[in-house]
């Protein structure tokens, strides 16, 4: 009896084991009854059939499938090595299990097609500077391909593209030639710059040096302007004292006459060969010779040489 309630327990613990499903929550499961689907159950805890009915759980979450490396020709027949991964998620789980075998190696095989004709319609150059128009062209051909397996490519990456040993060697010295190039092209800009410079520089130190001088000689001339006119108006002062003080003194006409003469010397103690003499000179000597005659008729009768006679 007690043997017989051991084998009891023992089938409802295995009758439950079969017959209660746990499905998760990122989860779906297809229950089949007799190898007919026949329901959809949800995440939780969920009661099948046993020996008749059979659950097949999906995993909804975002998975990845890694692209093995492989060589493409590109357009100008270039062969590189890509490698690539696909981000895809499942959206309908009756799909993804019904309408095909196996989707990864069906992914892998169909990413693999279309990297060959995404890459043969670039060129190398385009080909290792167009990442991103290349992941982009080929999750549309794949989530366009895949949407009747119930699965939706989320994104494509390329993890790298690989030209050949001698193509690499070849782009690295002409990058080193244009590197080089960008170097002399800035040197030789930052030696006109330099030039400019030092020119602009030279000729605002010109312009200021030349103010400066056109500044000083202003100053000087202003200087000697005002020193001429100093004296100008000294000497008219003394002219006009002078001028007064004879005229206070009521001077005689041959006083004048002497004066005249003393400023003639003055005239003749030049260097000059030729001297101009004034018009009233001549009225002057007249003067002169009129005095001179009043000179001879006041000498003494006893020195006058005729008198002798």
């Amino acid at each position: 009896m007690f043997l017989i309630l051991i084998i009891v327990v023992v089938f409802l613990i295995f009758l439950a084991s079969v017959s209660l499903k746990v499905i998760r929550p990122y989860e779906k499961g297809l229950v089949e009854r007799l190898g007919k689907f026949h329901r959809q159950v949800d995440s939780g805890l969920n009661f099948i059939t046993p020996f008749i009915e059979r659950i097949t759980k999906v995993d909804l979450r975002e998975m990845v499938i890694d692209v093995p490396p492989q060589e493409v020709i590109t357009r100008d027949n270039v062969i590189v090595t890509v490698d690539a991964v696909i981000y895809y998620e499942v959206t309908d789980a009756y799909r993804v299990v019904y309408n095909v075998g196996d989707f990864t190696s069906a992914a892998v095989k169909l990413a693999q097609t279309n990297l060959r004709n995404v890459i043969g319609e670039l060129e190398l150059d385009q080909t290792l500077t167009s990442r991103e128009r290349i992941n982009t062209k080929l999750r549309e051909v794949l989530d366009e391909a895949t949407d009747k397996w119930g699965v939706r490519i989320t994104r494509v990456e390329i993890k790298k593209i690989d030209p050949p040993q001698d193509i690499m060697d070849a782009m690295s010295k002409q990058m080193k030639a244009e590197r080089m190039k960008r170097a002399v092209i800035l040197e030789a800009e930052g030696y006109k710059q330099s030039q400019i410079t030092r020119a602009e520089g030279d000729r605002n130190a010109a312009i200021l040096k030349a103010e400066g001088e056109a500044e000083a000689v202003k100053k000087k001339a202003d200087a000697e302007k005002y020193k001429l006119s100093i004296e100008a108006d000294g000497e008219a002062e003394a002219i006009l004292k002078v001028f007064n003080s004879i005229h206070k003194g009521n001077p005689t006409k041959d006083l004048i006459t002497l004066r005249y003469f003393e400023a003639l010397k003055s005239i003749s103690d030049g260097q000059s060969t030729k001297i101009f003499m004034p018009y009233e000179i001549s009225g002057i000597l007249s003067s002169v010779a009129a005095m001179a005659d009043i000179s001879r008729n006041d000498v003494p009768l006893e020195n006058n040489p005729k008198n002798k006679e």
